[in-house]
């Protein structure tokens, strides 16, 4: 198992390394980012100073390096680039140090705020977002599953199949403006919902305030994918479950249906939901960029965008990196619960 652990590390090694060679190419690599910053209308000796602090006055390649050496948790850096670009971490050494530290990802161009601190809070944001939108997926997918397994044949399973698959089918964006139209603005009166919010809101007299209601519409349209194919799952797997040698058994032995159902069928019918989990949360962080942007929610993806409409490249590439390394994570996790 170490050694399994050990290869898929790796292979996420060299995908990341992949990721940073085209977000590297794509934003910094084919254009000129002192350009973005200064505008068009800069003085030339204002250019040279940025591109000097840039490095962008470097070979392509070398330019390169530095960003892996940022973007690394091992890294080498100048004692003076340490302060310049005030890195959290260990260091030791003479002139040239050596350190372990948190990646270093730049800062924006607009705000000159640091990447880290910008995609942090928006990060948290996507998370409790994704995190919402799983466990509404999880209890109401397994729920209506178990009913559509035990109502074998009725309407209530007919209705239940026909509109998981209809979850499966229309994609969230769209599902998203339905949702937002319907309930945020027809019916905003009655739901007390709105089409835009985030997390917090600013209270003139109280400052930064919780509004978690917010979080409702977005965690629905999110959830309503991985709720169908949950639901989908539960049903199939338990049926199986139901027919097995050992639910004759069970019955046999005189135990009611309920215990037979839950304690003995239901258990052993999760085993691919629960694996299916990790592959589904890392979609839900894709699917999140749209379902954001449209909501106003505050996270990773409404984030992204915003910083692509600005020609903000730091923060796109970061969160581009971050993402992918979210991924990464994910899938090892899943292989691993497969083995």
């Amino acid at each position: 198992m170490a050694i399994f652990i050990l290869k898929k590390s790796l292979y996420g090694m060299l995908v990341l390394l992949g990721v940073l060679l085209l977000v590297f190419t794509l934003f910094q690599g084919l254009g000129d980012p002192a350009r973005l910053i200064m505008g068009q209308t800069a003085d030339k000796a204002t250019m040279q100073n940025i591109r000097k602090e840039l490095a962008l006055d470097e070979p392509k390649w070398k330019q390169f390096l530095i960003y892996i050496n940022d973007v690394s948790p091992l890294s080498i850096y100048p004692e003076k680039a340490i302060f310049q670009k005030k890195l959290n971490g260990f260091f030791i050494g003479g002139h040239y140090k050596v350190g372990i530290k948190l990646p270093y990802l730049g800062r924006s161009y607009q705000s000159r705020k640091t990447v880290t601190a910008i995609l942090t809070e928006a990060f948290l944001n996507t998370i409790l977002l994704t995190v919402a939108a799983m466990l509404l997926a999880f209890l109401l997918g397994i729920s209506l599953g178990v009913l559509a397994a035990v109502k074998k044949g009725s309407w209530i399973d007919t209705t239940t199949v026909f509109t998981s698959i209809l979850g499966i089918s229309v994609p969230s964006f769209f599902t998203g403006i339905v949702i937002a139209y319907l309930f945020g603005f027809l019916l905003s009166q009655y739901t007390g919902l709105h089409m835009l919010g985030s997390l917090y809101y600013i209270d003139p007299f109280k400052g930064k305030q919780l509004d978690l209601k917010n979080l409702i519409l977005p965690a629905i349209t999110l959830g309503i994918r991985p709720l169908a194919i949950f639901t989908q799952l539960t049903r199939s797997s338990l049926l199986n479950e139901l027919q097995q040698d050992y639910i004759r058994t069970a019955y046999a032995k005189g135990l009611t249906r309920t215990k037979v159902l839950f304690v003995h069928a239901l258990k052993n019918a999760l085993n691919p939901i629960i694996t299916a989990i990790t592959g589904w949360f890392a979609e839900l962080l894709a699917g999140a960029f749209f379902v954001e942007y449209i909501f106003g929610w505050n996270g990773i993806g409404k984030v992204t965008v915003d910083a692509l409409e600005q020609l903000d490249f730091p923060v796109v590439m970061g969160s581009v990196l971050l993402t992918a390394c979210f991924f990464i994570v994910m899938n090892i996790l899943s292989d691993i619960l497969y083995a």
